[in-house]
């Protein structure tokens, strides 16, 4: 019989509201908590913190403060990705975000997707869709990337874009919703 989580990782509705799950958000409020509280000099103590909310996040990867997300277990970063401040990434469907992408302040990465049905949104229920990222990518300051986007390589995101289609490699996409206005190569 599958979990909750099972469910979420697989893009099937799930219940957000069992302790499964509030287990899961407790332990990222505590990491978080850590992460934020560390003095602006001590740099090893939130490092720590932010290697056990994220699981392989690599060293050479930065996360600014203030940051949030829904679980953290959920994310996977590549090398020398810098997450600017005041970003959040709902995690639940998976965010993978390639090697070398720069990620500008007050971004948000969504992957929740929550019934149509309004009767059916009054339940503790949503499901998530992964958003992936690819290597050498700019999302400048203020970029949504709703459910289940990909955002191919050696992309550049304008400030302030919606993006909730899937992005091709090499481009330059522009406004709300995202569009891409040329390619880069």
């Amino acid at each position: 019989m599958p979990t909750e989580l099972d469910k979420m990782r697989s893009g099937a509705f799930y219940d957000i509201s069992t302790e499964e799950n509030m287990a899961c958000i407790r332990r990222r409020s505590r990491l978080l908590e850590r992460f934020h509280r560390a003095a602006a000099d001590d740099d090893a103590e939130r490092r720590a913190a932010l290697e056990e909310l994220i699981p392989g996040i690599p060293a050479s990867t930065v996360i600014v403060p203030p940051f949030h997300c829904d679980y953290g277990t959920e994310i996977r970063l590549g090398a020398k990705v810098v997450v600017n401040a005041n970003c959040t990434l709902l995690d639940g469907g998976g965010i993978t975000v390639g090697d070398h992408t720069l990620i500008g302040p007050g971004c948000l990465l969504l992957t929740p997707v929550h019934p149509t049905d309004y009767l059916e949104r009054r339940k503790p229920i949503e499901r998530a869709a992964p958003i992936r990222i690819g290597d050498d990518c700019w999302l400048g300051g203020g970029v949504t990337v709703c459910p289940g986007v990909t955002i191919g390589d050696r992309c550049i995101i304008g400030a302030g874009s919606v993006v909730v289609h899937d992005i091709p490699d090499d481009s330059l996409a522009v406004g709300n919703p995202a569009v891409v206005k040329r390619k880069l190569r």
